[in-house]
């Protein structure tokens, strides 16, 4: 990969913005644009009129989906990924759909992916998304393609060694994930109990970040991939070795739609092939 983590931490103000524009991009009227069901409902022959999947992905987490501020593209496993569905849908090769930007790429937060999703803005959201039980009600997920564990951050200089430590401590978390959850079961299998005063929540992760680095909360918590994108010499795991918080990444459609087989099969394709497993080393995430 061709950019620093500081190159990263710079330009994050752009990519805040790019987001903002792009996930305004997302929402169309047109129909045939924005992905409302067409040919009696159906998603596949929608994206088939339109010529392009309309997905939903990060544009912060280095490896899976950031947007290059150098060269104004995403980039990651995620929008690889994007583009093999894109392929399968569109009866070409992945090639082909790389060369043809046959994705159309949106920037989500996970206060917005699932309602974009709902009134059609989007045909899949492919961005470190969480297969709950919860969300399994609302959308479609395929079988999981990554799976990653929760993880603490905290400063080197903190003085804490131990998830106990996080005792009367602040934690940072996404605004609409599953970490504040995760960590307060982790913490209280140590014998401490977290309450909602314990947990600040940000819309963005470059915010979580920020806010430890200043000091507003002692600890930065997320998937570890994620936090691996905002790590430096500064920083480190809490009790790295510890493992909680199974994360299982899924690519999510609309409930019932006749694009979520083809998802899902495309998906199992690539782990039965090895194509993700090579794309994890492509993008240094094992």
């Amino acid at each position: 990969m061709s950019i620093s983590r500081r190159q990263f931490v710079q330009g994050i103000g752009a990519v805040a913005a790019v987001a903002g524009a792009g996930t305004l991009v997302g929402c169309n009227s047109d129909p045939a644009a924005s992905g409302s069901a067409a040919s009696g409902g159906s998603k596949l022959e929608t994206i088939k009129a339109r010529g392009k999947l309309n997905c939903g992905v990060k544009a912060d987490v280095l490896g899976y989906g950031y947007l290059n501020t150098a060269t104004g593209e995403y980039e990651g496993l995620e929008i690889d990924l994007c583009y093999q569905i894109a392929a399968a849908v569109l009866g070409v090769s992945y090639e082909e759909a790389k060369e043809q930007k046959l994705c159309e790429f949106t920037t989500v937060t996970p206060k917005t992916r699932g309602p974009l999703i709902d009134n059609d803005s989007l045909d899949i959201v492919c961005a470190t998304y969480t297969i709950t039980p919860e969300r399994v009600e609302d959308w479609d997920f395929s079988d999981p393609y990554r799976v990653d564990h929760v993880g603490v951050m905290i400063m080197k200089d903190s003085g804490m060694t131990k998830l106990a430590d996080l005792d009367g401590k602040l934690v940072g978390v996404s605004q609409g994930s599953t970490t504040k959850q995760a960590v307060t079961d982790a913490v209280a299998e140590q014998g401490v109990e977290l309450t909602d005063s314990n947990f600040n929540e940000y819309p963005d992760y470059p915010s979580i970040n920020s806010a430890l680095e200043s000091g507003n909360i002692d600890a930065f918590a997320m998937d570890r991939s994620t936090l691996n994108t905002y790590m430096n010499d500064q920083k480190e795991l809490l009790e790295p070795e510890v493992e909680f918080g199974e994360q299982e990444y899924g690519v999510a459609s609309k409930k019932g739609s006749d694009l979520s087989e083809v998802v899902n099969d495309t998906v199992n394709e690539l782990l039965s092939n090895g194509w993700l497993d090579e794309e994890a080393e492509t993008w240094n995430l094992l």
